[in-house]
């Protein structure tokens, strides 16, 4: 189904004509209708326990959740191995705007493991298990972003801005934790909480299909649109996506404890997805501590106001070595930086620091402010190979840089053509090749190089 027919079947679900016939549809065999188990649907009942109770019935016969035409309010609710979870065309799912109806529990969150809200909809320690269907899953999200907003104002002039993220609980859409085998499939996923789709210690992943949008009612802060986060075997395609953060982001742990935990994301496929608005269209990191290993990004679009389409990013406290990347066959319209290596990223909160004047905090705060020494701090890049990418309208074609220590290696890149008002800089990097460049440049000038050797092709 075109993305356009859609948004025009969902335009029309909310019509009660559409939403009748969604009620009077026949029961399958093997499925379990969530309003037998006592969901109203009505949009103001708290309908988690009865959607729980048909979600549990369906685990004992590896059966398929279903819902009738209407909204349906839920808190946190719990996948089980063998279910389906379908919400058709004329559902919507959305999520209470209180926290108390999202249970703490053991996860990783922004990069360290710690306990925190349970998202929305849960894959946890379960397999098998897909979530499908033209209907939408919606976060109702507002009211987490503005309690955000309003704990940067306290965080931010005590110097502690680090802390924000993690101390104003903000639940995920959908998370798959330790999971195995799950598909997620052509849902429309809106206003996040916080991020959209987080895969964590997850493998057999597919994510096919969903449109994102987070810009409803607001930009959401931190609405990442897919997280994949030291997870492997995972398959994204077909996304559309709006969000407020990365749009489509490899990670995989954060300073100390990611370095305790040190498991990377690898064999990650990324392809034939748009990017209609994010802080960035393809980004690995900032959380790199576990590395990525084999990862193949391709056919992506990315358009204005996405202001990177090609982002590696991270700090000199988070290690990891990043290898064996493609990325290729990307177009960015009016995108303002093609490619951006930044490994000193956002210090205020890359690098936590406990004020003295603050004598109490909780124990991730001392997770966070864990030192780490400059040598295992800094991470390592190198085997990235770019090709086939079309960018009209940028501004910058190159802003990559890394440490003199651990300078870039072996990157290629082959068929470029960049249209931007300057080509660039490219600062520590060793044995860059470059063939078919294009730069249209407004001053003519070349990639300007800075501390480089080995570099073939930029002139």
């Amino acid at each position: 189904m075109s993305i356009q027919r859609r948004w025009l079947l969902q335009a029309l679900a909310a019509t009660p004509v559409v939403a009748a016939a969604a009620s009077l549809a026949p029961k399958q065999a093997n499925t379990y209708q969530v309003k037998e188990f006592g969901a109203k649907g009505d949009g103001k009942t708290l309908d988690t326990a009865a959607i729980q109770a048909a979600i549990d019935a369906a685990a004992n016969t590896q059966g398929t959740v279903i819902f009738d035409g209407g909204v349906y309010l839920s808190g946190s609710l719990f996948l089980k191995s063998g279910v389906t979870f379908r919400v058709d065309q004329g559902v919507r799912l959305q999520g209470s705007q209180n926290i108390a109806d999202y249970p703490l529990m053991p996860t990783r969150i922004a990069g360290i493991e710690m306990t925190w809200p349970a998202a929305l909809l849960n894959v946890y320690k379960e397999r098998d298990v897909k979530l499908t269907g033209d209907g939408i899953i919606d976060g109702n999200g507002k009211v987490f972003w503005d309690s955000y907003w309003n704990l940067r104002r306290q965080y931010d002039p005590k110097g502690i801005r680090w802390a924000a993220d993690y101390d104003c609980h903000r639940p995920r859409l959908i998370q798959f934790f330790e999971a195995q085998n799950v598909h997620l499939e052509n849902l429309s996923l809106y206003r996040a909480g916080f991020w959209t789709v987080h895969i964590c210690y997850s493998q057999d992943v597919t994510v096919a299909g969903v449109i994102i949008r987070n810009n409803e009612g607001g930009r959401g802060p931190s609405t990442d649109g897919i997280d994949i986060d030291s997870s492997r075997k995972v398959l994204v395609e077909k996304a559309d996506i709006t969000c407020n953060d990365d749009a489509l982001c490899i990670k995989a742990g954060r300073d100390s404890d990611g370095l305790r935990v040190s498991r990377p994301t690898e064999d990650v496929v990324i392809r034939d997805c748009i990017v209609r608005d994010a802080a960035a269209g393809v980004t690995f990191g900032s959380e790199t501590s576990g590395g990525f290993k084999n990862v193949k990004v391709s056919g992506i679009k990315v358009y204005h106001p996405t202001p990177v389409g090609i982002l590696f990013k991270s700090a000199q406290t988070r290690g990891g070595t990043i290898s064996g990347i493609e990325i290729s066959n990307i177009f960015m319209q009016d995108v303002p930086v093609v490619m951006r290596v930044n490994l000193n990223w956002y210090p205020a909160y890359s690098y936590a620091r406990i004020p003295d004047t603050i004598k109490e905090y909780p124990d991730y705060w001392k997770t966070l402010s864990t030192p780490v020494p400059k040598q295992s701090g800094i991470p390592q890049l190198s085997d990235v190979y770019v090709h086939d990418i079309e960018a009209v309208g940028a501004k910058t074609a190159f802003e990559i840089s890394a440490y003199p220590e651990k300078p870039l290696k072996n990157f290629r890149f082959e068929r470029l053509h960049l249209d931007a008002w300057s080509a660039g800089s490219i600062e520590n990097a060793d044995n860059f090749t470059f063939s078919d460049l294009t730069i249209l440049s407004l001053d003519g000038k070349p990639v300007e190089l800075k501390h480089s050797s080995n570099v073939r092709g930029i002139r």
